[in-house]
């Protein structure tokens, strides 16, 4: 397949109902994804800096995540709330552990 070619196809999630626990859980996902990214930048050297500057190796998102500005978070929350629908889409279930056991 050539590149010019391609068609993203995301399995289609828009009818799967997502629990309101895991909606909550959805936001501690994103804030995750944004750490692994953060520590992978920082490992690869990588500083915080005003605007990415790839040559620098500088980026403006290498903040907690709460100091992030909402557009960022929306991506994170996007990705982790997908991720969750595609889970529950092919029939998988996601609860939690009883901490008492």
């Amino acid at each position: 397949m050539k590149r010019k070619d391609y068609t993203p196809s995301p399995v289609d999630t828009a009818k799967t109902i997502v629990p309101d626990e895991l909606v909550k859980l959805s936001e501690r996902i994103a804030e995750n994804a944004h750490e692994v990214w953060a520590a992978g930048r920082l490992a690869d050297g990588w500083t915080w800096g005003p605007v990415r500057d790839d040559r620098l190796k500088q980026h403006p998102c290498l903040v907690p995540y709460g100091e992030l500005p909402e557009q960022e978070k929306e991506y994170d929350r996007r990705a982790s709330m997908e991720t969750i629908r595609l889970i529950l889409a092919l029939g998988f279930e996601i609860g939690r552990k009883d901490k008492t056991a």
